[in-house]
C-alpha cells in the first residue's frame, strides 16, 4: 500500500499565491467602491429629476435629492466620511441649491459643532497628564471584573450628570469620553486594528454613546433640545416643568439604562468580557503613580471649573461652547496640550468637516419647507385613525425621521409642534403627547453617527465603523422607544398625566 503525503508548498509558490490574492483583492475593492459610488450618485439623480410634488419647491426637491445622496453615501461609504461630506457640500453649490456666500459653509459655524472639537482637545489633556489613565484605573479596581460591569460604571456616572449638563455633547465628550479612552488604552484597545478596537473601546464608546442618548431623554436639562421642548409644548397648551419631565422618565429611563448596555453587550460584545486580574493590577498600579502630579492638578481643577460652569450655564448665561473652550486655553497656556498636538489631532479636524457639512445641509430642509411638507403628508395619511394608534405610529416616525437631521435640536425646531399638534387632534392626550415626543428628541441621538454632537464625537474617535454604528443605534433606538411606548405610557397613566 502506498501513502500519499502532501506536500508543502515553496516559500514561491505560497508567495505567488498571496500576490495573486492580494491583487484580486485590490481589484475587487475599486470595484466594490465604483458599485457604491453609482448607487448614491444614481439616487441623487432619481430624486433630483422627479416631478416636484404640490407644496414643495424646485429648490426644496433638489436639496432633498442632494442630502439624501450624501446620507446614503455617508452609508455605503464608497469613500471616506468627510470626502462624501465635501462631495455632497460641492454637488449643493454647483446646481445653485445652496448658496456658497450664505448657506453652504453656515454649519462649520455652529456652536455645537466646535464643541465636539474642544470635545476632543480636552481628552487629549487627560490623556497627556495621565489623569485620565489614573480615573480610568479608579473605575476599573471598582467595576474591572468584566467590560459589562464597567459600562455600568460609566452608565451611573452620566446619569448622575444628567440633570446637571445641559449639553450632551459636553457631558459625553468632556467628561466620559476621555474616562473611556483611558479605560481603553489601558486595555491596549485603540482604534488602530479591528482586533484591538474590538478588545473593549468599540464596545465602550458604541455603549456610552447609546446611554448618552437616554439620559438625554430624562431631563430637560440634560440636553440642549430639551428646554426648546419645554418652551414648545407650553406654546401648545402642554406645560412641561422640569419635575413633571424628571417624574416621567425616570421609570422607562431606568428600565432602559438596565437593559441597553446589556444589549449593547448581547450583540455587539468586546472580545475581553472577563479581566479577572484587572482590579488587583489596577490597585497596584495606582498605589506605584502616587500623588497626582502638577499638571494632573491643574488638569483636575480644569475639569471641575468646566462641569461647575456647565451645570450652572442657565444661571450664568455661559455657553457651553465658550465653557470648553475656556478649558482649552488653560490647557494652553500651562503647556497642558500644544498647538502642534491640537493640530495633529485628524479625529477632532475630520468631525469638524463633516458634521459641520451636514448640519449646514440639514438646515436648509427646514427653511425651504421639506420638513413641513414631510409632516403634512403624514398628517394626511392616518387622518380618522383612532388616537392610540395615532400617537404610535406619529412616535415612529419621529423616530425613522431623524435619517434626515443631524441633530436632536434641528429636529426639534423643524417638526415637534407639527406632530404633537396632528396627534393632538387625533384625540391623544397632550401631556402625554408632548412628553413622549420629548423624551423621543433624546432617544434619536445615538442612531447615525451623524445623529447629534455626541454620536459624532464617538464615530470620530474610530473605535466604531459605519455599518456597526447604524445597527447598534438602530436596534437600541427601536428597544429604548417601545419601552416609552410601553412601560412609559403605562406609568404616566398611573401618576395621572393621561
Amino acid at each position: 500500500m502506498t501513502m500519499s503525503i502532501p506536500l508543502k508548498s515553496s516559500p514561491s509558490t505560497r508567495s505567488a499565491s498571496a500576490t495573486s490574492a492580494t491583487s484580486k483583492a485590490a481589484t475587487s475593492i475599486p470595484h466594490a467602491k465604483a458599485l457604491k459610488a453609482a448607487v448614491c450618485i444614481a439616487v441623487t439623480l432619481v430624486i433630483y429629476i422627479l416631478p416636484v410634488p404640490d407644496g414643495l419647491t424646485a429648490q426644496g426637491m433638489h436639496m432633498l435629492a442632494i442630502f439624501l445622496g450624501t446620507i446614503l453615501g455617508l452609508i455605503l461609504q464608497p469613500l471616506p466620511t468627510s470626502a462624501v461630506a465635501i462631495i455632497g457640500l460641492t454637488v449643493a453649490m454647483l446646481t445653485g441649491t445652496m448658496d456658497p456666500k450664505t448657506a453652504a459653509f453656515s454649519g462649520l459655524g455652529s456652536a455645537s459643532i466646535w464643541l465636539i472639537v474642544a470635545a476632543f482637545f480636552i481628552a487629549q489633556g487627560f490623556v497627556k497628564t495621565g489623569l485620565g489613565r489614573r480615573i480610568a484605573l479608579v473605575f476599573i479596581s471598582l467595576l474591572g471584573k468584566s467590560s459589562l460591569g464597567i459600562s455600568y460604571g460609566l452608565t451611573a456616572a452620566d446619569l448622575l450628570l444628567a440633570p446637571a449638563t445641559p449639553s450632551n455633547t459636553a457631558r459625553l465628550g468632556g467628561i466620559l469620553f476621555p474616562i473611556i479612552t483611558s479605560i481603553s488604552d489601558v486595555q491596549e484597545s485603540t482604534p488602530e486594528s479591528d482586533e484591538s478596537r474590538r478588545r473593549i473601546g468599540a464596545f465602550l464608546c458604541i455603549t456610552a454613546n447609546n446611554v448618552n442618548a437616554i439620559t438625554s431623554s430624562m431631563f430637560i436639562t440634560a440636553m440642549a433640545a430639551g428646554p426648546v421642548v419645554a418652551q414648545l409644548a407650553s406654546d401648545s397648551d402642554a406645560p412641561i416643568s422640569w419635575g413633571t419631565w424628571a417624574l416621567a422618565a425616570i421609570v422607562p429611563g431606568l428600565l432602559c439604562l438596565i437593559v441597553i448596555p446589556a444589549l449593547v453587550y448581547l450583540i455587539y460584545p468586546p472580545s475581553v468580557r472577563h479581566v479577572p486580574s484587572a482590579q488587583t493590577d489596577a490597585k497596584a498600579e495606582l498605589k506605584s503613580l502616587g500623588r497626582l502630579s502638577v499638571k494632573e492638578w491643574i488638569m483636575l481643577l480644569t475639569f471641575a471649573a468646566m462641569l461647575v460652569l456647565w451645570a450652572t450655564g442657565q444661571v450664568t448665561g455661559i455657553n457651553a461652547t465658550t465653557v470648553a473652550f475656556l478649558g482649552v486655553a488653560v490647557l494652553l497656556v500651562t503647556d497642558i496640550i500644544t498647538w502642534k498636538e491640537m493640530a495633529a489631532n485628524s479625529s477632532a479636524w475630520s468631525t469638524l468637516i463633516f458634521f459641520g457639512i451636514l448640519v449646514g445641509m440639514a438646515t436648509p430642509l427646514n427653511e425651504l419647507g421639506v420638513t413641513e411638507w414631510a409632516g403634512a403628508f403624514i398628517a394626511d395619511s392616518i387622518e380618522g385613525w383612532s388616537w392610540p394608534v395615532v400617537l404610535v405610529l406619529l412616535t415612529v416616525c419621529y423616530f425613522l425621521l431623524h435619517y434626515m437631521f443631524a441633530s436632536e435640536l434641528a429636529q426639534v425646531v423643524a417638526i415637534y409642534t407639527l406632530f404633537l399638534s396632528v396627534a393632538v387632534a387625533a384625540g391623544a392626550p397632550p401631556m402625554a403627547t408632548a412628553l413622549l415626543l420629548g423624551c423621543t428628541s433624546g432617544l434619536i441621538g445615538a442612531m447615525t453617527h451623524y445623529a447629534s454632537g455626541p454620536s459624532a464625537l464617538i464615530y470620530g474617535a474610530g473605535y466604531v465603523k459605519t455599518a456597526e454604528f447604524l445597527r447598534v443605534g438602530l436596534v437600541c433606538g427601536v428597544v429604548t422607544v417601545a419601552i416609552y411606548l410601553t412601560v412609559g405610557l403605562g406609568w404616566w397613566k398611573i401618576i395621572g398625566l393621561w
